[in-house]
């Protein structure tokens, strides 16, 4: 079917760019961790194993990052979490409350025994996986200070899990919550929407959309979620109806969010071949002229246009020059019924032509 309208009602917001590369068919979600291995980690200071189970007043407004150099005490709790940029790529840092005077300390996820980071983890990815709406919320709003944005070992957050599992209601706590919408995973470059898009949710797209999720971001293969879906949609075999029906309703979300719609008045110009081929589209609106790539473009209106051309015959290439766009080339093309020599793209000139120029300089 024809998935996208004739260009006489689309209009681009932003050109998204065209890409080649096949479809993931699948995004793991990994099962919710059901029992803990408690084990301690050697440091230069003492972690405790078993923390205090009694709820302590909320973390003091002062404290202090992490030294090497001194000595610290037993682990009290841990009070408070926040995601940070390492040279490994996202990580987590941990609010520690000592069981000694020392004020309460940022510290590395590396310098803390793990049945320590597990005791205060495992509830929140646990709801996370199984998007639960009610541990999430009642994590969120617990005294301890939690960072919505914290990542897993994959620096997936609990947003990509939520948006993968369908659930609008998580996804709507979460981003009220303060969660960033457009936070990449470091295993592919996967936001919330492509994790929507490659799991088929029409619903959570659209909510993530209206919660300022940018539909053009592109994963680390160059895809935007829309690209995504796409690709998905052209290898899910015709017999799975229900699939291609969702995948075709979150392109149509998705859609919505890159383009706007307005009337073209005409196809002005054509450049390119195959996979480049573009036309500069008149509005009706009044809007500025653009290149639309090919095919995004009404079969009729191209119709139009092409019956419409007057074919000129190129005699030779005269010169050449580096075009206005990085790495691109341009040749001076004499032509046999037109006086005056023109400036073509590489795209548009015969080959033969400029290879019997490169040969003669």
């Amino acid at each position: 079917m024809n998935i996208l309208p004739s260009l006489s009602r689309l209009k681009f917001l932003s050109p998204p760019p065209l890409n080649n590369t096949t479809a993931a068919a699948s995004f793991p979600l990994p099962p919710p961790q059901t029992h803990l291995q408690y084990s301690f980690k050697p440091s230069n200071f003492s972690l405790s194993a078993t923390l205090n189970s009694q709820e302590s007043a909320s973390a003091p407004p002062s404290f202090t990052d992490y030294d090497e150099e001194e000595t610290y005490g037993e682990v009290n709790r841990i009070i408070g979490s926040r995601a940070v940029d390492t040279n490994r790529g996202p990580g987590m840092e941990y609010l520690i409350e000592w069981k000694d005077e020392h004020t309460p300390t940022w510290v590395p996820s590396d310098f803390i025994a793990q049945d320590v980071v597990s005791e205060y983890e495992t509830p929140w990815w646990t709801a996370a996986k199984k998007a639960d709406e009610t541990a999430l919320k009642s994590l969120i709003e617990s005294d301890i200070e939690r960072d919505v944005d914290a990542v897993d070992q994959d620096g997936r957050t609990a947003l990509l899990f939520v948006s993968g599992l369908g659930s609008e209601n998580c996804v709507k706590l979460l981003a009220e919550a303060g969660a960033n919408v457009n936070t990449k995973d470091k295993t592919g470059g996967l936001t919330a929407l492509h994790m929507a898009a490659g799991y088929v949710r029409p619903g959570v797209a659209k909510l993530l959309i209206e919660m300022g999720a940018d539909a053009e971001i592109e994963d680390d293969r160059g895809r935007t979620p829309l690209e995504l879906a796409k690709e998905i949609l052209n290898v899910t075999p015709q017999l799975q109806f229900a699939r291609r029906l969702g995948l075709e309703s979150v392109i149509r979300v998705l859609e919505e969010a890159v383009y706007e719609y307005a009337e073209v008045e005409e196809i002005l110009e054509k450049r390119g071949k195959g996979e480049n081929l573009e036309y500069l589209v008149k509005w009706k609106d009044g809007g500025d002229n653009e290149w639309v790539k090919g095919g995004l473009v009404g079969e009729d209106l191209v119709k139009d246009f092409e019956e419409g051309l007057e074919y000129a015959v190129a005699e030779c290439v005269v010169d050449s020059r580096q075009g206005v766009e990085e790495g691109r080339k341009e040749y001076l093309v004499k032509w046999t019924d037109i006086e005056e020599a023109t400036w073509e793209p590489e795209e548009n000139v015969d080959p033969d032509l400029i290879k019997e120029f490169e040969n003669n300089l």
